[in-house]
């Protein structure tokens, strides 16, 4: 399954949900209707002399008003609980007694576990997420929060800190990002503030009950107005426990097959089973197992990594741990489970930054021709491989210390992120640090010169992946300054009149990141775009490509011929139009207009900017990064295209 599909199958599942979280609803609503009708006829004096079909007669307004009113409860509380969720996965993460691991971390288990997540970041064409360790979680667990990328969050226990070594927290990690890139991560934060609604009536059940002992109706017959209120409180609570079963049957549902496919996902894009399978065997050897005990893991257990609770069969939220760990090794017996002692753990592997030459970092794609990478675009995105993650990890390890540093600081990955966008040719250079000088005054700039002396002595490959490492460094700024720095971005990108494409790409990025960390859920609408406006859309992009891409204007034609060509009849409508100027609110519009794209439209998009990128048999490192930088605008992440150089 690739990334469009297991996308699409993501919100499939969401209307599904929709559907089985609208029954469950009416269901409750008739219950609680029924409760409190049939408490008032049998215990208050609306009943006394009548029969039920009168009672309903003379009453109906009073049983719609309830049914409205329960409605109205049900919906709010997943309001309530969606609007809480829609900071993103930080939230989640925090409410779970999380605490945020910071860019510049120098304790060794936590530096270890910054690397292998910004590793995993790099390979899979995202920013890097926020980190978060669960300090008083024993248990050996991780999950991934969020609405998109840009605001995800991974979570790993203080169990598998330290309990797991290099591989198999590789494993772990790997396994949570595969959440992200296939849906289930916007899946799971949606299934929590559904299930939320159809569960808060037991609660209010309950404080009936606890009440109902103390209270009654304030009428002549006071015991039959308590009596009402403990049946009416019973009745809720039960209830509540339907919904509590209906809400565990469908996380289990959603759930486990999910699981299989987020294990064989990070099998295929770590270097070896064994890291994931031995995680797993340790969880099943290690007496604190994956149970969460600090926490209540009711609403998240469906998001862990292992199971956070006891329960089995049908509310299972994961396959059986033996069954997982068999599908990865076969000959795996239950008893072959290890004995797991915190006490014997072996010390930390030696994870630093080292200095390395960045030669040779690239390998062979196979394949050469336009077709063959065309469809190579399409399969690789969301869909990182075993020499993806080891380009990352190489990459990593050779980023020069100066560039390094300032992507994990506070104060600095600001600054780094202006270098990044900076003109990578030279020929505006001056004229935008002159700009940045009067804006940001004489020092700063002197540091921006030096990251972007640095970007231009290392290649093009880093641009991408120092802007990932610097997103979380960059998120910890207020509101304002991000605002001022997306402004700075399109004047600096702007300063000689026109619209270099290479650097709007990274413009963009920055753009697109922040704003799903700004407003995660809002991001995540569907848009749905007027057909006529997205085709100029997907027209004015490729004509942007073939005329930044290419020397003179018979090539930029025939380029552009190659990418139009791909949408068949409606792309002879568009000719190329040579002499149209392109600023960066087009552009914006432009891309804003192709986020409406289902995902066979948007393979066949991509399909059509490489047929335009490959259209004279060549591609350098620079057009894989464009082709990369417009793959994240468009919310789909593409591992490193790895080339001969």
């Amino acid at each position: 399954m690739n990334f469009f599909d297991a996308q699409d199958q993501a919100r499939r599942t969401t209307r599904r949900l929709v559907f089985v979280y609208v029954l469950a609803t009416a269901l409750i609503v008739v219950g609680v209707t029924f409760i409190i009708g049939a408490s008032l006829f049998l215990f208050s004096d609306m009943g006394r002399g009548i029969d039920s079909a009168r009672f309903v007669r003379d009453y109906y307004p009073l049983l719609l008003g309830v049914a409205a009113f329960a409605t109205l409860f049900i919906l709010g509380a997943t309001a309530y609980k969606t609007a809480a969720l829609s900071e993103g996965g930080g939230r989640v993460a925090t409410d779970m007694g999380g605490t945020l691991v910071p860019p510049n971390v120098q304790d060794p288990l936590r530096r270890r576990l910054r690397n292998v997540v910004e590793e995993m970041a790099i390979a899979s064409g995202m920013p890097v997420p926020d980190i978060y360790v669960l300090e008083q979680e024993s248990g050996i667990n991780a999950f991934a929060a969020g609405y998109a990328p840009g605001d995800a969050a991974i979570a790993v226990t203080r169990g598998a800190l330290e309990l797991l070594n290099r591989n198999e927290l590789q494993g772990v990690i790997g396994h949570e990002f595969s959440h992200v890139l296939n849906g289930d991560m916007r899946l799971n934060i949606r299934l929590m503030g559904v299930l939320f609604g159809i569960m808060v009536l037991g609660l209010i059940g309950r404080m009936i009950l606890r009440g109902g002992r103390h209270t009654g109706f304030a009428t002549s017959r006071r015991g039959k107005g308590a009596g009402a209120v403990l049946i009416i409180g019973l009745g809720l609570t039960i209830l509540g426990a339907v919904g509590v079963f209906c809400a565990r049957v469908i996380k289990a549902g959603v759930s486990r097959q999910r699981e299989y496919l987020a294990d064989a996902s990070a099998v295929q894009f770590t270097r070896q089973t064994d890291g994931l399978a031995n995680a797993l065997k340790k969880i099943g050897g290690y007496g604190g197992s994956s149970l969460l005990r600090a926490t209540d893991p009711e609403e998240v257990s469906h998001m862990l990594f292992g199971i956070g609770s006891r329960l089995s069969g049908m509310f299972a939220t994961h396959p059986p741990l033996t069954e997982r760990i068999q599908a990865l090794d076969p000959n795996f017996k239950a008893s072959d489970y290890p004995t797991v002692d915190l006490r014997l753990r072996s010390p930390v592997e030696d994870d630093s930054t080292v200095s390395a030459a960045h030669e040779g970092l690239t390998t062979a794609l196979a394949g050469g021709s336009a077709a063959t990478l065309s469809e190579s675009i399409n399969d690789m995105v969301g869909d990182p491989e075993v020499q993806h993650v080891t380009f990352a990890s190489h990459l990593r390890r050779s980023v020069p210390g100066l560039l390094y540093d300032a992507a994990h600081s506070h104060e600095l990955a600001y600054l780094l992120v202006i270098a990044l966008i900076l003109d990578g040719s030279g020929r505006t250079t001056e004229r935008q640090l002159a700009l940045t000088e009067e804006q940001l005054g004489r020092e700063r700039t002197q540091l921006i010169r030096q990251y972007y002396d640095g970007i231009s002595n290392t290649g093009a490959e880093y641009r991408l992946p120092l802007m990932g490492i610097a997103f979380p460094a960059l998120k910890l700024r207020p509101a304002p300054q991000l605002g001022y720095l997306i402004d700075l971005a399109g004047r600096l990108i702007e300063v000689d009149g026109q619209v270099d494409l290479y650097e709007y790409c990274y413009y963009r990025i920055l753009v697109s990141s922040l704003g799903q960390a700004n407003d995660p859920s809002g991001r995540q609408k569907r848009r749905h775009g007027a057909r006529e406006p997205v085709r100029r859309a997907a027209a004015d992009l490729l004509r942007v490509i073939a005329r930044h891409g290419h020397t003179d204007d018979a090539e930029r034609r025939r380029a552009y011929a190659a990418g139009i060509s791909v949408f068949g009849k409606w792309g002879r409508d568009f000719a190329y139009e040579a002499d149209h100027e392109y600023s960066v609110a087009v552009l914006d519009k432009s891309l804003e207009m192709l986020l409406s794209l289902d995902g066979d439209s948007i393979q066949m998009l991509l399909k059509a900017v490489t047929a335009v990128v490959m259209s004279d048999k060549t591609l350098s490192v620079a057009e894989t990064e464009l082709i990369r930088a417009i793959c994240a605008s468009l919310d789909c992440p593409l591992p490193p295209i790895l080339i001969d150089r």
